[in-house]
């Protein structure tokens, strides 16, 4: 078949090359069996070439097979480089994953929680809740309150399934919504955890705090869950100041607390006075209320303020839901509502979790008197025999320890059994140690006779040597003033001595030629008279 096809070629090419037709025609006429150069005939070389031809088939066949089995392992190689690609996505998804979880956060005051988009985010915890296991050191704590340290060890901590959480939460009962979510479930843990001492001494202190609270929330027919607001804000420390100058146990900013009608001056700071400090948090909490009508916003509101909560619903498109504008709110923000939802469960479940309260000793009865005069707490203290510290703790409110009854009528909270004896001994009392204590009404002045010191500034030397530089010129100037004088004398005489000179010079040369014509006059005239 080769051959046939290469004598249609070798035609081909005789035309090509300008060949005869006569032997174009010889060359299709010639027979098949016709003696090839190599000396087989034609029909031998045709069945060798078919020979040949099924040989290639037979390797390409085999080739073909070899190659469907290499382009096997290929695949299979294939595979197993894809499942390599895939194990360095995940990988780097892992990283990725590691890579966002941010890196040295500060576990006293943040917490990690995941988000909806399942990256970790960081919250940071209301002020509240940093602070010490060892807290405890004023003097309310140390006089009554009394526990065992070991019964509230971290250790007893005790971690429980979900849904025994989301039961308690729902059997609260409370008007405010308190849902369950990681967030609050972080916030739990570190109620029952890290700060599980704190928890105690905010338990034992809470019989002196909340029926104040309380009295002030029913005044404006507030939810009484919101008690709890100063046990995230202050930890019940009447003292406590925030870095931003919130003060007080409900933590009001300077210029709130005077909007409610709360003083604060140098003398005295009514933030953390508990009644009055009470009344005003249930006013501001009753107007965030008729503003946003729902508490967990007027919860968040309480904590940055009525304006950064309408720029997030803003943000979130109108939605007045907390958890709906939750990304829209500043950091500490968006802790401060799941710590309050758990603040309320720890301190309704604390015994759940093996929290043992501080034993509390009631203190006795108080009561207030008005003051129309300045009192030093140290002379109440020392002419009725009361414990100076107890005096400030009944009266937080006074930061310098004076009662200051000029300014206006103020009142001081004593043990009720020391109010009539303050009364019998009150000028006793203000007059004790008076000119260390209390400030002079009146002074007199000095009348000896006024010194006057020789009083020597930066600017009087420097006009001093300005004059003495300007004498030094005038000195200079009169001095060279007196020599050119005397120049200008001596030049005078050297002047008119050499004038005069001149002129006796003249007078000689005159004389002489007066005589020399007085001599030839002379000498004419007796020539004549010879």
């Amino acid at each position: 078949m080769m051959k046939q096809n290469l004598k249609y070629y070798i035609i081909a090419l005789l035309f090509l090359l300008g060949a005869t037709p006569s032997c174009v025609q010889y060359i299709m006429a010639s027979d098949v069996t016709s003696v090839a150069p190599t000396g087989k005939t034609v029909a031998a070389e045709e069945a060798e070439d078919e020979e040949a031809l099924d040989e290639d088939e037979d390797e390409e066949a085999t080739e073909e097979d070899e190659d469907e089995e290499g382009l096997d392992e290929g695949e299979d190689e294939e595979d197993g480089d894809e499942e390599g690609d895939e194990d360095e996505e995940e990988d780097e998804e892992d990283e990725a994953e590691n890579d966002s979880i941010p890196l040295g956060i500060d576990e006293d005051s943040e917490i990690l929680v995941k988000g909806s988009n399942g990256r970790e985010e960081v919250i940071e915890i209301p002020e509240g809740l940093i602070v010490d296991d060892e807290q405890g050191d004023d003097y309310m704590t140390r006089t009554y309150l009394s526990g065992d340290s070991t019964a509230i060890s971290p250790a007893d901590s005790t971690t429980l399934a979900t849904e025994v959480y989301i039961d308690r939460l729902r059997r609260m009962p409370t008007a405010i919504e308190m849902p369950w979510n990681e967030v609050v479930q972080k916030f739990i843990d570190r109620y029952s955890g890290r700060l599980r001492r704190t928890v105690s001494v905010m338990l034992g202190k809470s019989n002196f705090f909340m029926p104040a609270f309380e009295e002030a929330l029913e005044v404006y027919g507030l939810p009484l869950e919101l008690k709890y607001l100063p046990v995230i804000e202050s930890a019940l420390n009447p003292n406590a100041v925030s870095s931003v100058g919130a003060g007080g146990l409900w933590q009001f900013m300077v210029s709130t607390g005077k909007r409610y009608g709360l003083k604060v001056n140098t003398m005295i700071d009514e933030r953390r006075d508990l009644v009055k400090s009470s009344l005003a948090a249930a006013h501001y909490l009753s107007d965030l209320y008729e503003m946003f009508g729902d508490w967990n916003l007027v919860i968040a509101a309480y904590n940055c303020g009525p304006g950064n909560i309408t720029k997030a619903i803003q943000r979130s498109g109108g939605v007045k839901d907390y958890w709906q504008i939750y990304p829209y709110l500043p950091a500490e923000t968006r802790g401060y509502v799941p710590a309050f939802i758990a603040a309320n469960y720890i301190m309704t479940y604390y015994c759940e979790h093996d929290i043992v309260p501080m034993e509390t000793t009631l203190p006795e009865a108080t009561d207030t008197i008005m003051l129309f005069r300045n009192v030093h707490l140290e002379q109440v203290s020392k002419v009725l025999g009361i414990d100076i510290e107890k005096l400030r703790m009944l009266n937080p409110q006074y930061r310098r320890d004076i009662v200051t009854g000029y300014s206006e009528p103020t009142d001081l909270r004593l043990p009720k059994e020391y109010i009539s004896k303050y009364i019998e001994m009150e000028d006793s009392i203000v007059a004790y140690n008076v000119d260390e204590l209390m400030k002079r009404d009146m002074v007199e002045v000095n009348k000896a006779p006024v010194y006057k010191a020789k009083r020597v500034s930066y600017k009087s030397k420097r006009r001093n040597a300005l004059k003495s530089k300007r004498k030094g010129r005038r000195s200079k100037v009169s001095r060279s003033r007196v020599s050119s004088k005397k120049r200008s004398s001596a030049s005078r005489r050297r002047a008119s001595s050499g004038r005069k000179s001149k002129v006796s010079s003249s007078k000689k040369r005159s004389k002489k030629a007066t005589s020399k014509k007085g001599k030839s006059k002379s000498k004419s005239s007796k020539k004549r008279r010879r």
